[in-house]
């Protein structure tokens, strides 16, 4: 396959596995960043000349046309989870639409996310669903890609609360909120398919979740079987909750902000009736399937602590 695809956002934590599947279908791969000596790891990984770099900003329309020119299919991974969420998740999204359009490209793969709405009450969720209405009015055959929460071994989300559980007691936000965790190897498939195949996904909406939908205090719960710690679990009520996001939240290296507050007050699961991961022939995988060898970093003793199996 000689497909040029062009990828921005390929450096990330998702572009990277997303890269690998479009080199192993033999694709031509553009990763486009704002500097691209964040994604040379990627080089090694494709045949001589099958992956090329080029400097681009989602932000600056001029570098987004000459990433997309020339290319049979373009994907957007770029997001962020605090920041100027306008300027990225709105503005950047309709900036790539348009080149691809411009371009003359096959198909355009924009990844958004579960809880994407035009009126949600998170900033987060509102840009992303401003997003993917201004991708739609400039790329109408797009598909869009919704996830849950992604995981594997260098996410910023099951690590993030791994690292927590050697404590003696571990605070819990929004013990009852619900979440759909999906393998970012499944994740990556499935974009890689959707832009290998345009003619097969063109025009749909994806959401993505695992087999397994967990609240946050399951959660937590699984991770300190998973490391083998027994910290005590301290609820932390909504009002406390909503006071720490307000006042803390701002500061750098806050636990969280106010935006992402706002986000936990909804459920992060696929949508009853949705097109989902099993549309692109993926069995997903449940974290008790993959997530257990990286975790061994957070046992006491590393892999040569004593290791139980986490309950299913």
């Amino acid at each position: 396959m000689s497909r040029l695809v062009t990828l921005f956002g390929g450096g990330g934590f998702l572009g990277r596995y997303v890269a690998q599947e479009l080199l192993k279908a033999g694709a031509r791969v553009r990763v486009a960043e704002r500097d691209p000596s964040d994604a040379w790891f990627l080089k090694p990984l494709g045949g001589l000349g099958q992956t090329q770099f080029v400097p681009a900003s989602v932000i600056k329309p001029a570098t987004v046309a000459a990433a997309v020119a020339g290319a049979d299919s373009v994907i957007n991974l770029v997001g962020i989870l605090k920041g100027d969420f306008d300027s990225i998740h709105r503005k950047g999204a309709a900036h790539v639409a348009a080149a691809a359009k411009a371009a003359g490209a096959e198909s355009l793969v924009h990844v958004s996310a579960i809880g994407a709405d035009p009126e949600s009450p998170s900033a987060y969720g509102r840009s992303k669903g401003q997003g993917e209405a201004a991708v739609r009015a400039a790329f109408p055959e797009a598909t869009i890609v919704r996830p849950s929460i992604v995981f594997g071994s260098e996410d910023g989300f099951l690590n993030r609360f791994a690292a927590m559980q050697s404590a003696p007691f571990v605070p819990v936000l929004r013990g009852a909120v619900k979440f759909q965790p999906v393998w970012v190897a499944d994740v990556a498939r499935a974009i890689a398919a959707a832009a290998l195949d345009p003619g097969a996904h063109a025009g749909k909406t994806y959401e993505l979740g695992g087999p397994e939908v967990v609240t946050m205090a399951e959660l937590n719960a699984w991770l300190a079987r998973a490391t083998g710690h027994s910290p005590t679990f301290v609820p932390i009520p909504d009002s406390i909750g909503g006071l720490l996001a307000t006042v803390a939240g701002a500061l750098p290296g806050a636990p969280i902000t106010r935006d992402q507050w706002r986000m936990l007050q909804a459920d992060n699961v696929v949508t009853p009736g949705a097109k989902g991961i099993e549309a692109f022939g993926i069995k997903p995988t449940p974290m008790e399937a993959v997530a257990p060898a990286w975790l061994v970093r957070y046992r006491p003793h590393g892999r040569f602590a004593s290791q139980t199996k986490p309950a299913a």
